[in-house]
């Protein structure tokens, strides 16, 4: 009889061990933050007058709208699969402009070392900086970085190319 002893010993501490695992998980589930709100605390600490427009459609994604500096920051999120994208852009400068080809020269030599994971484009008849990329293993700081340097990007851009090329 002694040997159904550790054995139901064994069986109870893992059947401890299981129900903990599993209670474990269930708090990690209740308190995992999802990308939307990874978003909005960045956005928060962000925003420069704590104004932060907000949509969703119901496919799930949002669309974030904040003041940063002199620009105004768009962040969309499509969804919460890894599938899904973060996109964040800024406008910097309305076109036509003065001496465009100059323009898109310099813009095009500062995509190459000065805008890191973000780059300048033209989206609407604008000049934008953007950003985009998956959600797949995205983390907190990336999430955090990628809002930060479009933001600072486009804020540190915009007057410098407004007073150069604008009309």
């Amino acid at each position: 009889m002694t040997t159904s002893e550790p054995n139901i010993q064994t069986a109870s501490a893992e059947s401890q061990s299981s129900e903990s695992a599993i209670a474990s998980e269930q708090v990690e589930k209740a308190t995992a933050v999802t990308y939307a709100e990874e978003i909005e605390t960045v956005i928060a600490s962000m925003a420069v007058d704590q104004k932060v427009m907000v949509g969703q459609n119901e496919a799930g994604g949002h669309l974030w709208k904040f003041k940063y500096g002199s620009v105004e920051v768009f962040v969309q999120l499509t969804g919460e699969t890894e599938d899904d994208t973060l996109t964040v852009w800024a406008f910097v400068l309305q076109l036509p402009a003065k001496n465009e080809a100059q323009l898109m020269r310099k813009i095009l030599e500062m995509n190459w070392l000065s805008t890191l994971e973000s780059h300048f484009a033209i989206v609407d008849n604008q000049v934008a900086v953007i950003s985009t990329r998956t959600i797949a293993e995205i983390s907190a700081g990336e999430i955090s970085r990628v809002i930060t340097i479009v933001a600072t990007i486009a804020d540190d851009n915009d007057d410098l190319l407004q007073a150069e090329f604008g009309q």
